[in-house]
C-alpha cells in the first residue's frame, strides 16, 4: 500500500497540463476617457488628498439617513443573500473537483456464506457450505492524472468560484448605488410635492379672485374657466406626484428588504446632500482591476480556458487504479492471525479509439465557449468605459445647466410677481398671470430634476469606477 501511495504521489507531481497559455485580451476602448473640463469640487466634505475612485460608501454618502438605509440593505436584501449562497455553492463545487485529485479510501468488512458444486473433485453432488470473513482498506478506479484532466477541471472550478465572489461584490456595489438613487429620487419627489403644493395654493387663490371678479361682472366666463382649468391641472399634478412618491418609497422598501424603521435620522434636502464630486477616473485600463464585473468576466474566461485542457486530455489514455489490502479467514477470530493477509492491485488503461467524434466535438465546444467568454469580457470593458464616460459628462457639464436654470427660475419668479400685481390692480388680464404661474412651476420642477440628475450621475460614476467596497 505504501508503494502504491508513492506511485500516486509521483504521478501527481509529474502530471502535465494541456491548458492553453492564458493571454489577457487587449482592452477594446480608447486609451483615455473623454475630457469634459475640471469637475467642481464643491459640495464635498472629504479632503482633496483622500478623494479617489476607491473611496468607501460611508465616506461617499454623508447623509446619516442614507447611510442607515444602505447598511440595512446590505444586511437584509434578498438578492444579496442569493449572491452569498451562490458563493457557497461554488465553493462546494470547487471542493468536489479538488477532492478528485486524491484517492477515496474506503474501509470494507464482508462476510460471505456460500455453497458450490463439486466440479473438480470426484463423484457428484455439492461441497459443504463455507463462510469467508474479510476486512480491508482500498480505493476503486482512482484516475492517475498524467495529462492534467482532473487538474484542468479543478482550475475551471476554482475560476468559477472566484467569479462568483466577484459577482457578489458587484451586487453589493450595485445595491449601494440603487439604494442611493432610490433615496435621492424620494427626496426629489418630496421637493416637487412641496412646489406642487405651493402652486396649488397659488392657483386656488387666483381662481377665487377670478370668481369674485366674474361675479361682479368685470370679467367673462372664459376667464373664470381658464383659471379653473389651471387649478384642476395643479390638483392633477399633485395627485400624480403623490402616487410617484408612494412608489418611490415602495422601491426603497424592496431594496432594503424590510419596512422602513421608525427611528431613521431626519432626511436632508437635495441641495444639502454632500456627495464626493471629484472622483478621479484614472485610465480605462485601471477598470480591469477596479470593477468586479470585469474581474468576474475574466475569471469566467480563465475557467473556459481551463476547460479546453480537460477536453484535450480526453484524447489521451486514462489510467485508473483499483487496489485493496486486508485480511480474510474462514473463522471470525482468525482474521488477524499470521498468514491471513490478502491484497489486489488492478490497473486499467482506457485508450480512446472510436467515439464517433465525441471528443473532437467536446474540444470544439470548449474552444467556442472560450471565444464567447472573450467577447463577453470585451463587452464588459466597453460597457464600463461607456458608463464612466457618460457619468463624467453629466457630472461635469450639468453644473452650468443648473446655474442657467436657477437664473431662469429667478426671472420667472419676478415675472409672476409682476403679473400678479398687475392683475390684482386690474391693469392686465388673468391670462398673463396664469401663464406666468405655469412657467414658474415648470422652471422650478426642472431645476429639482437637474439637481437630482447631478447627484445621480455622481452615484453612477462611483458605481462605474468600481465603488469602494472592501
Amino acid at each position: 500500500m505504501r508503494k502504491v501511495a508513492t506511485i500516486i504521489l509521483l504521478t501527481q507531481l509529474s502530471a502535465c497540463s494541456l491548458i492553453p497559455e492564458y493571454l489577457r485580451p487587449q482592452v477594446p476602448v480608447a486609451a483615455e476617457f473623454p475630457s469634459y473640463g475640471n469637475s467642481n469640487a464643491a459640495n464635498t466634505n472629504i479632503a482633496a488628498d483622500t478623494i479617489t475612485a476607491d473611496i468607501r460608501w460611508q465616506a461617499m454618502f454623508a447623509d446619516a439617513r442614507l447611510q442607515k438605509l444602505i447598511a440595512l440593505a446590505l444586511e437584509k436584501n434578498r438578492d444579496l443573500r442569493v449572491a452569498a449562497l451562490d458563493i457557497e455553492a461554488a465553493r462546494a463545487q470547487y471542493r468536489i473537483q479538488e477532492a478528485a485529485r486524491f484517492p477515496t479510501i474506503n474501509a470494507t468488512a464482508d462476510a460471505t456464506r456460500a455453497r458450490s458444486a463439486n466440479i473438480f473433485g470426484t463423484g457428484t453432488g455439492v461441497l459443504p457450505p463455507y463462510t469467508i470473513y474479510s476486512v480491508g482498506l482500498g480505493f476503486t478506479a482512482y484516475e492517475l492524472d498524467f495529462f492534467g484532466r482532473v487538474r484542468s477541471l479543478r482550475e475551471q472550478a476554482l475560476q468559477q468560484f472566484i467569479a462568483t465572489q466577484e459577482a457578489r461584490t458587484s451586487s453589493q456595489i450595485t445595491l449601494v448605488a440603487e439604494v442611493a438613487n432610490a433615496y435621492l429620487t424620494e427626496r426629489a419627489l418630496d421637493e416637487r410635492l412641496a412646489l406642487a403644493k405651493q402652486t396649488q395654493v397659488s392657483q386656488q387663490s387666483t381662481y377665487e379672485l377670478a370668481r369674485r371678479i366674474f361675479e361682479f361682472g368685470n370679467s367673462s366666463a372664459l376667464d373664470l374657466r381658464i383659471a379653473e382649468t389651471q387649478l384642476e391641472t395643479a390638483n392633477a399634478n399633485m395627485a400624480a406626484l403623490k402616487r410617484q412618491r408612494a412608489q418611490a418609497e415602495n422601491a426603497l422598501v424592496l431594496l432594503i428588504g424590510s419596512p422602513l424603521p421608525t427611528d431613521l435620522p431626519a432626511a436632508q434636502a437635495l441641495d444639502a446632500q454632500l456627495l464626493v464630486s471629484d472622483l478621479q477616473p484614472g485610465l480605462p485600463s485601471e477598470l480591469l482591476t477596479r470593477r468586479p464585473d470585469i474581474r468576474q468576466a475574466e475569471n469566467l474566461l480563465k475557467a473556459a480556458n481551463a476547460n479546453i485542457g480537460a477536453a484535450r486530455a480526453a484524447f489521451f489514455p486514462a489510467i485508473k487504479l483499483t487496489t485493496s489490502v486486508g485480511t480474510a479467514s474462514s473463522e471470525l477470530d482468525g482474521l488477524f492471525k499470521s498468514g491471513s493477509t490478502i491484497w489486489n492491485f488492478s490497473p486499467q488503461l482506457v485508450l480512446p479509439i472510436f467515439d464517433a467524434g465525441r471528443n473532437k466535438a467536446n474540444l470544439t465546444l470548449a474552444e467556442v465557449q472560450k471565444d464567447i467568454n472573450i467577447a463577453r469580457y470585451e463587452k464588459a470593458i466597453q460597457a464600463a468605459f461607456s458608463e464612466v464616460a457618460d457619468a463624467l459628462a453629466t457630472s461635469t457639464l450639468i453644473t452650468e445647466q443648473i446655474a442657467a436654470q436657477q437664473r431662469l427660475v429667478d426671472a420667472e419668479q419676478a415675472r409672476f410677481q409682476l403679473a400678479e400685481l398687475r392683475y390684482r390692480n386690474g391693469i392686465d388680464s388673468n391670462l398673463n398671470l396664469l401663464d406666468a404661474q405655469r412657467s414658474l412651476y415648470t422652471a422650478q420642477q426642472t431645476i429639482v430634476e437637474l439637481r437630482l440628475s447631478r447627484l445621480a450621475s455622481l452615484v453612477t460614476l462611483y458605481k462605474a469606477l468600481g465603488g469602494g467596497w472592501n
